[in-house]
Order: C-alpha cells, then sequence, then structure tokens
C-alpha cells in the first residue's frame, strides 16, 4: 500500500487540527465501543481527587485510586456476585423454620390482618420442599438445591439481611450501589475505582445478564454513577458479545493498522498543543486499549476450548435452553475471573413479566411450579461454578456473593398459592478469600417474618466486602456534590463472625 510522505501528513495535520472540536468528533464516532472503563491507571492519575482522600493526620501519598493499592492487607482481589432477581424466598432455599411447619395454615401471631406490597395475606404456609442438613456443618437447604448442598461447608450465610424498600428496582439498585435511588455507583464501580484493572486487554468490571433479560432497573445495577465513565461494567455474556469489536467488511488489517497510525500522529500533535489536556490522553489511550480487547475478548468468549467434562459438569448442553444459557454464563464469569477481570455480576433470572415469577422469582401467585422452574436452571450451573474455582485455586482470593433485593413473607398471598415482598428479614450469602465458612449470621423470627436476631442491611454486608478487599468503607469515597460520597452512605458495620481470624 502507498503511504503519503511524512511531510505532507504533517501538513494535513495542522489543517485538520485548525478545525475545532475535530477530535472530540472523532472520538464520540466510536463512542459505541463502551471500552473507557479499561483507562484504569491512567485516567485515575488524573481525576479530580478528593475521592478516596486520607483522614486527618494521615499521610496523604498512603493510598491512591486505581493503582492496585489497599488500605490494608487485602483477603480478596477479585469479586463473583450472583445475583437472583425477583426477591428470592429465605424460607424455601436458605433458611429452614420448623414452627412455619408446626403452624401451616394458621395465622401469623400479631400479623393475622397484614396487608403488604400486593395486599392482604392469608395465613402462614410451609416451604412445599423439606430442608435437609448437609456438610459437616450439619446446615439445613431445601431439597430444591441438592448441587449446592455440596458447598454450604464454605459459606457464611447472613439470615438477618433487610432492605430500605419493597419495590424490586430500587430494591435491586439498593443492593447494588447501597442506594435506593438511581444515579449512584454500583459494587464493582466501586472496585473498579479503587484498584483499576488487573489485564489491561479486558474490563475491570463486567455484568452478565441472563439470557432472558436484564434485571429491573436493567444497567442502574451496574453504573459507574458519578464515577467516571470507565467504571461503567461492559455487559456481555455467552449468547450478547461484545458489539464493534470485529473489523468492518471491506477493510483490511493493513487499512486498520494505518488509520490507527495516522490517529496517533492527530493525537500527539495536539497533545504538543495542549499538554494539561489529561482527556485527551484518556481518549488515546481507550482507542488503544479497544485495539487490545479485539485480540482479547473473542479468545475469553470462546468456550469451545473447555473441556467436554467442564461442560458437562456445568450443564452447557442441557436440553432446558434456560439453565444450559446460564450455564455458558456461568462459565464465562470463571473465564474472565481467571484473566483478571476485578468485578463479574452474574444474574441469574430477569426482570418482571406480565406473569409473576415466569422470568425471576417473583413467586406471587404459585410459588410451586416457578421455584419448580427456577432452582434447577440456578442450582447445578452454580455449583459447578463454585467447584471449579476451587479446585483451580482460584477461591483462595475470590470474593464470592449471592444477592437478593429482598424475600419472601412466610404467608400466602390472600387467594393464591405464591408469597409477596418481605424486606424485613431475607438472606443473602458470602463465600470464598477470609469468610468463615459453614457459619449462620443472624436470623429472622421462628417464622421467617423478620430479621430478629442482628439485624443487618446493605451497608453493613459491602462493609464487611470491601474490608475482604483490603479496604476501610469509611475512606473509599468520591467528593461530589459538595459531600464524600462512598458506597455505603454514612453507614456500616463489620460483620466479624463471617470473617476468617
Amino acid at each position: 500500500m502507498h503511504h503519503p510522505p511524512q511531510t505532507q501528513i504533517a501538513a494535513l495535520i495542522d489543517r485538520v487540527l485548525a478545525r475545532r472540536g475535530f477530535l472530540g468528533n472523532v472520538f464520540s464516532g466510536l463512542a459505541g465501543i463502551g471500552l473507557t472503563h479499561l483507562l484504569g491507571a491512567e485516567l485515575t492519575a488524573a481525576q479530580p481527587s478528593r475521592d478516596g482522600h486520607p483522614s486527618a493526620g494521615e499521610d496523604a501519598t498512603a493510598w491512591q485510586a486505581g493503582q492496585g493499592q489497599t488500605h490494608h492487607t487485602a483477603r480478596a482481589n477479585r469479586v463473583l456476585q450472583i445475583f437472583c432477581p425477583g426477591g428470592a424466598s429465605q424460607v424455601d432455599l436458605w433458611e429452614h423454620k420448623p414452627e412455619l411447619e408446626r403452624w401451616d395454615g394458621k395465622p401469623l401471631p400479631g400479623e393475622e390482618n397484614l396487608v403488604s406490597f400486593q395486599g392482604k395475606n392469608g395465613n402462614l404456609m410451609a416451604s412445599p420442599w423439606p430442608f435437609v442438613a448437609c456438610g459437616e456443618s450439619g446446615k439445613k437447604i431445601s431439597s430444591l438445591l441438592p448441587h449446592m448442598a455440596q458447598h454450604v461447608d464454605d459459606i457464611a450465610f447472613i439470615h438477618s439481611m433487610t432492605s430500605k424498600t419493597n419495590t424490586h428496582g430500587p430494591g435491586c439498585v439498593f443492593m447494588n450501589t447501597g442506594h435506593v435511588q438511581e444515579g449512584f455507583p454500583s459494587a464493582g464501580a466501586w472496585l473498579s475505582h479503587a484498584l483499576g484493572t488487573a489485564n489491561e486487554n479486558l474490563p475491570a468490571y463486567v455484568a452478565i445478564p441472563d439470557v432472558r433479560g436484564e434485571p429491573p432497573n436493567g444497567k442502574a445495577n451496574w453504573s459507574n454513577g458519578f464515577l467516571p465513565a470507565q467504571h461503567q461494567a461492559i455487559v456481555l455474556s455467552s449468547q450478547q458479545p461484545i458489539r464493534n469489536l470485529a473489523r468492518p467488511d471491506g477493510v483490511t488489517a493493513a487499512e486498520e493498522h494505518a488509520t490507527r497510525d495516522y490517529l496517533s500522529l492527530l493525537n500527539a500533535r495536539h497533545a504538543e498543543a495542549n499538554p494539561g489536556n489529561s482527556e485527551l490522553q484518556a481518549r488515546m489511550a481507550a482507542y488503544e486499549l479497544a485495539a487490545k480487547m479485539q485480540l482479547t475478548a473473542p479468545d475469553v468468549l470462546d468456550l469451545a476450548g473447555e473441556s467436554e467434562s467442564i461442560h458437562r459438569q456445568y450443564g452447557t448442553d442441557d436440553a432446558n435452553p434456560l439453565k444450559a444459557a446460564y450455564a455458558r454464563n456461568c462459565l464465562l464469569a470463571r473465564r474472565l475471573l481467571e484473566r483478571g477481570v476485578r468485578y463479574v455480576n452474574l444474574y441469574c433470572a430477569s426482570r418482571a413479566s406480565g406473569v409473576d415469577g415466569l422470568l425471576n422469582w417473583d413467586a406471587h401467585k404459585t410459588l410451586k411450579s416457578d421455584y419448580e422452574r427456577h432452582c434447577p436452571i440456578f442450582d447445578q450451573p452454580t455449583a459447578a461454578l463454585l467447584t471449579d474455582l476451587k479446585q483451580r485455586g482460584l477461591l483462595a482470593d475470590t470474593l464470592v456473593l449471592w444477592t437478593t433485593e429482598f424475600g419472601r413473607m412466610p404467608t400466602h398471598q390472600a387467594g393464591t398459592t405464591g408469597r409477596d415482598h418481605n424486606p424485613d428479614g431475607f438472606t443473602c450469602w458470602l463465600m470464598g478469600a477470609g469468610v468463615k465458612g459453614g457459619t449462620s449470621y443472624g436470623a429472622t423470627d421462628e417464622f421467617g417474618r423478620r430479621a430478629a436476631e442482628s439485624p443487618t442491611i446493605v451497608w453493613d454486608f459491602y462493609a464487611t466486602v470491601l474490608h475482604l478487599l483490603g479496604f476501610d468503607h469509611r475512606r473509599l469515597t468520591w467528593y461530589y456534590n459538595g459531600l464524600d460520597r462512598r458506597l455505603t452512605d454514612v453507614h456500616g458495620r463489620l460483620l466479624d463472625p463471617v470473617i476468617q481470624t
């Protein structure tokens, strides 16, 4: 291919740069690539920073965001967060309530006329499935989860979670960001900001939505909020690879390379003329990293190289297409984690549909048939992912979270065999790096209605998560709109019993 001499290129550059805003237009034309979150250290070094600033008397250079540094020694350096949207029932999955079985069909004492999210409640309703003792700890979980049963000795259950809302969208956002309103950074965005990327060819933060669709309130669950845009999650899944990575038809590799060289010359000349423009440096880095990801991302998304036994273990070829799709996403999550992605949000189910409980765990009317549909999708692939992480040694420094936006009532909704929303007591759990497995923290009352022992909330949960990742949640802040904002708002305490000593 014939290339013009450097003098002609330089002359062309001078003419182009005279056109106001050219570089911004060039970048905006490729903004859909959505890869600016990869910039990590390049952008963090130039951020207006009162973020993560030290307390009075501390050395201002003791910690810098995005440089791989932590406030104290970390037990984990990456996170897998498994989210089951719809409000998964604590009394049908994780927390055994013998009294609920004994009082089945009787009114809930003291709340006989209870009206909750969707109206009047009926009598107490025992779980349709028996609970079975599992592992050396003897922890009882639902017989609906035979594969997850093998992991109870590694899990720390938090049975006294509470939420500030009983509505799905705000509930999901609260569980993911620590705030009921949209516009705040998700936990993954905070970690991306705090640590930066561990692999310059891949995102620091990835969200994997279910094949059935996005969760309630969609992208607000993995938003960067007021943090810089590079900290928003890149969305991909086994059925939806990253778009715009492939070279357009009719453009050869040599032509693409020449184009990048030409843009580099433009950018370099403009940078010389504007030495204080850190945004320009970020944009230049975005192009470079996007080019790297063209080579890396297709390999990560290619599951064909995994062994037949791994595919069988996860269930990627299951006859149930929803289970097979979720299994492939579980396998993708492992591949991302082992390649240095800091935070992976993995969703099992989606937002509500016209039929309650059809697409997610929102079992208002037909609990038994709903959960007998959802649990087989969730159980084997999730357990296989946890087993795979453990066998590969990744669980030693990976923190696994299982979350949902709230739980379910121990009663049935009037006129149905389903359960209504319950933000007053439900279960989440942790597993992996630094977690004291085989433990149960807190409890709901004898029927599973309210958190009664060691009530906790999202802010406590994330204070503990950040501690295991090496951060003091009170010091991981970003100055925004006159306040030092943080994932835990102005709250948060460590749940010490679930932390290994």
